[in-house]
């Protein structure tokens, strides 16, 4: 589990999937949690990998709105909410910490995010964009390490052959499906990417 710059906020927020989590410092998101099987199970997560870090509760029909929330967090939830509902959003310029991340999992993350709702690519087409031709399971190992999916949207990522494999987010492989079906994307297009 990567490690960062201490959280200063958590919040747990509505989506078309369910309640998300997600946490942020100073200048970024420092994680992101789709929802467990409860909303209790997602709020004590997101209570751990944040590392308690306070909780800011948003009012029953209210709108994240500046202060308390920093806009890149204002802007990262209603682009997450409006990509869940199956609208476009570009997360693209979301800041995340990449603090205690290694450098080619710098270059994984970099990668996959100018991957666009609606694309899609293999483990091996990321690693060969990269420049590791033979690293398709390190591309792997690195996204399922990915501490901010759907900013970093390693459900675009699929196996060889554009099988439906390796999602670390709860509900595994089904929500992944999931995902790429909300963004019209169920079938690999080799070649979109790079």
């Amino acid at each position: 589990m990567k490690t960062s710059c201490t959280a200063i906020g958590r919040t747990l927020f509505d989506s078309a999937l369910g309640p998300c989590g997600i946490a942020w410092n100073e200048h970024a998101l420092t994680w992101i949690l789709l929802p467990g099987r409860t909303p209790a199970e997602t709020a004590a997560l997101l209570a751990k990998v944040s590392d308690g870090a306070p909780l800011v509760k948003v009012s029953d029909g209210a709108s994240l709105v500046s202060p308390p929330w920093p806009a890149f967090v204002v802007d990262a939830v209603t682009g997450m909410q409006a990509l869940l509902a199956g609208q476009a959003a570009d997360l693209s310029r979301v800041p995340i910490d990449l603090a205690g991340t290694a450098p080619f999992e710098r270059e994984v993350y970099a990668a996959t995010r100018r991957l666009a709702a609606g694309q899609t690519c293999t483990y091996g087409e990321l690693a060969r964009a990269i420049g590791y031709p033979h690293a398709a399971r390190a591309v792997g190992t690195a996204l399922g390490r990915n501490p901010w999916p759907l900013v970093v949207p390693c459900h675009r990522v699929l196996g060889a052959g554009g099988r439906m494999v390796g999602f670390s987010a709860p509900g595994g492989v089904a929500t992944k499906r999931r995902l790429l079906a909300i963004e019209a994307a169920c079938a690999p297009r080799a070649g979109e990417l790079f």
